[in-house]
């Protein structure tokens, strides 16, 4: 047994673990960037998609050929040029061939390959596919020189570098990928836009993007809708590269009998799963969440067709369809962003004209090529030919060589000072091949050769010249896919931004008696009707009443919390009375440390003292304390470790401020500022105490409390009369030790 070698120390080198990991990282980042997640701008593919299609091509899956098992294309695609997994190329496959993702299907499938509802593909087992007209055109010329090739992972085989691609495959298709540290998310276009776009750019290349938009209207989706942005935002995404796109799904509305109707959505917004949308509606419609909505049901076949009833045929179907594209994914946002890697393979994010001009440059270059490909073909086959005629020329001397020389191919060549290619190609000539007429038609192809190679170099010298077969070559396009009506009319429409923005629920919410009730701890519930005594009223075990107040399902409810922060509740979404209610912390994103100090209904036009126990408070308008979220709105801003004591009706001209060493100071209310948001100001100075109460009042009616069942009323307030911000004095005889005005 050999002796395993030493190894050779003398080359180690120390190398930082942060260095090292960072180098690797940034390889393994770029190897995702540059090779798995970013389309290339010149054919708009990924190495996987490349290779899909190329391997489908050496299997001879035209269009006009049959279909072949998807499973015999994936091990052919994982076997010769892709060594991944086999989920990774038939989740690529599928997706290539479902009309529903792609806008022009690169593979035609014959099987189950999922369907919009968001259901997956059958196994790559059960189904079939083959290329598609688009697909060939992409690949269209590739034995001609167009493009590079290189060697495979285990160089047994070679594959392209990128497609010959005969049209902006990376705009007409969109692309999305997401790699280590940025991403790409490229939506569709049409085709025939893009033409026009190509052709207009070839006019004009310093045309603006501006100038573009205007036959590239915006994207097309292939499940249709509705982009509901201006022609200014359009030119903003075109110009910056990212944009968010809002794309709603298309509608119409259907009359029914007694003036009744209803609303049937035709198409969805694209990259939207019908059946996952539809659960969502569902659910929000059990939650009351989508007042306007009465019921909901999908009639779809291979056709969309969801049916929306709304609850009231006095509800206008633009109003219906406005709330629910504000709740639900009937409208979603698409976030383009055009990164993608140049030909240099450096990845950017490219605007509308510096992705067409990269394709026309890819289109020049593929000409270029073609066209010196198609030269050296020529001369070859022009070389043959001359010798050729030399031998018809001098027939019987070359018959006599071949017959009686030893070496006829070297007498050839020594004798009509022939290439060794003509005299090889004259000795693989046939017998039959020698007529008169064959003569002829060889002199023919000849003229005809030298003809085309001269316009092959006149085309090569002059710039203009190939500019204008470049413009040939997309009008020939246009006019190819122009012939599949179905496949070339836009699918999606493009509109200004809708002009109802906001709208009032409020008004086609049936507007009923209810009363609220609030425990101790915070558990809330509402009854039907109002109530002054509910007897049965039963809480949780260690739970007792907090607060009961009169309301109509149209009203709101502001609940003011110890953190200084508004919660607004909708009286219509508060859980019925049959059980013991919910807490109000799932309804509204109340902390757990912080306590409720007090509720009550919404009155836009009222003015609210509020108060922490620190004697700091201020007036503010009850309409700016409506909280949008569920998060709340922060309106009394608290020191550390003070809590909010009180929100009270401000109406009246003074103020009566009370702390808990039971002093009670009464002074005008004009003294306390009315703000937004703040601390405020001080209402009462303590020391070694806290404000326990405050209350707003006419001094000519005199302050009143309440001991227990009784109303007690005091009018000689010249006692404890001040200024803001004085101590007090000792509250009248009789005053309840709770330091509380009471209700």
């Amino acid at each position: 047994m050999a002796k395993p070698s030493t190894p050779d120390t003398s080359v180690i080198q120390n190398v930082s673990f942060k260095d090292a990991l960072g180098e690797r990282y940034l390889a393994y980042a770029l190897s995702t960037i540059t090779a798995r997640s970013l389309p290339d701008v010149r054919d708009g593919l990924k190495p996987v998609h490349r290779r899909l299609l190329y391997a489908m091509m050496q299997l001879r899956l035209d269009p006009a050929s049959g279909y072949k098992k998807c499973a015999r294309v994936v091990g052919d695609v994982i076997g010769k040029y892709h060594p991944h997994g086999d989920t990774a190329v038939y989740d690529t496959m599928v997706r290539l061939a479902q009309t529903f993702s792609v806008r022009y299907p690169l593979v035609d499938g014959q099987g189950n390959f999922g369907s919009i509802d968001g259901d997956n593909a059958a196994a790559m087992r059960y189904t079939e596919a083959k290329l598609t007209d688009p697909a060939m055109l992409l690949m269209e010329d590739m034995d001609s020189d167009t493009v590079d090739f290189r060697p495979t992972y285990d160089g047994s085989e070679s594959e392209p570098v990128v497609m010959p691609a005969g049209y902006p495959n990376l705009l007409a298709n969109g692309a999305e990928g997401i790699a280590v540290g940025m991403a790409c998310a490229i939506p569709p276009h049409n085709i025939l836009e893009l033409c026009d776009a190509l052709s207009h750019l070839i006019k004009h290349p310093n045309a603006s993007i501006d100038t573009l938009v205007n036959h590239v209207q915006g994207p097309d989706f292939p499940t249709g809708g509705i982009i509901t942005e201006s022609r200014s935002t359009l030119v903003d995404a075109y110009t910056n590269g990212r944009a968010s796109l809002r794309v709603r799904a298309r509608w119409e509305k259907e009359a029914l009998s007694h003036g009744l109707y209803q609303v049937v959505v035709t198409e969805m917004p694209y990259q939207v799963p019908k059946s996952k949308l539809i659960e969502k509606i569902a659910e929000l419609f059990r939650e009351k969440k989508l007042p306007l909505l009465g019921n909901i049901r999908d009639e779809s076949t291979d056709v969309v067709r969801i049916v929306l009833e709304p609850r009231s045929k006095n509800i206008a179907p633009e109003v219906l369809m406005e709330s629910l594209y504000k709740t639900t994914d009937l409208e979603v946002r698409y976030a383009m962003n055009m990164n993608v890697l140049g030909a240099d393979g450096i990845p950017r994010v490219m605007n509308l004209r510096e992705m067409l001009q990269a394709f026309l440059d890819h289109r020049l270059n593929v000409l270029e090529r073609k066209s010196r490909h198609r030269l050296a073909a020529i001369a070859r086959r022009l070389e043959i030919l001359e010798g050729m005629l030399v031998c018809y020329l001098n027939l019987d001397e070359v018959i006599r060589i071949i017959r009686e020389e030893d070496e006829p191919k070297a007498e050839l060549i020594s004798a009509f000072d022939l290439t060794d290619l003509q005299a090889e190609s004259i000795l693989n000539t046939r017998l039959r091949q020698l007529r008169k007429l064959e003569e002829m038609e060889i002199k023919k192809e000849h003229k005809e050769l030298k003809a085309e190679q001269k316009a092959l170099k006149e085309l090569l010298k002059d710039e203009g010249a190939r500019w204008a077969a470049i413009a040939d070559e997309v009008k020939a396009t246009k006019k190819r896919f122009s012939a599949n009506k179905l496949l070339a009319a836009r699918r999606t429409d493009l509109t200004d931004a809708p002009a109802i923005t906001n709208i009032s629920f409020d008004a086609y919410i049936e507007k009923e008696p209810i009363t609220v009730v609030c425990s101790e701890k915070g558990w809330i519930r509402a009854f039907k009707g109002h109530f002054d005594d509910l007897p049965n009223l039963t809480f949780k075990e260690g739970d007792g009443p907090g607060f009961q107040l009169k309301a109509k399902t149209t009203d709101k409810l502001i609940v003011f919390a110890t953190d200084g922060k508004f919660y607004t509740l909708p009286c219509d979404k508060l859980p019925s009375a049959k059980g013991q209610g919910e807490p109000v912390r799932l309804m509204c994103d109340l902390a757990n440390d912080q306590e409720i100090v007090t509720m009550h209904i919404y009155e836009a036009e009222r003015l609210l003292l509020l108060a922490a126990d620190n004697g700091k408070g201020f007036i503010v308008a009850e309409s700016d304390v409506m909280a949008q979220t569920k998060q709340g709105k922060q309106v009394l801003n608290l020191s550390d470790g003070a809590k909010a004591v009180a929100c009270v009706d401000a109406s009246g001209d003074s103020v009566a401020a009370l702390g808990t060493n039971r002093k009670l100071l009464v002074f005008p209310k004009e003294q306390v500022p009315v703000m937004k948001r703040g601390q405020g100001v001080a209402l009462q100075k303590y020391k070694g105490a806290q404000l326990a109460d405050v209350k707003s009042f006419n001094l000519a009616d005199g302050l009143t409390w309440q001991v227990g069942e009784r109303t007690r009323t005091e009018v000689d307030l010249r006692p404890w009369q001040g200024q803001r911000a004085g101590a007090g004095h000792l509250p009248p005889v009789g005053f309840p030790r709770s330091n509380k005005f009471g209700e």
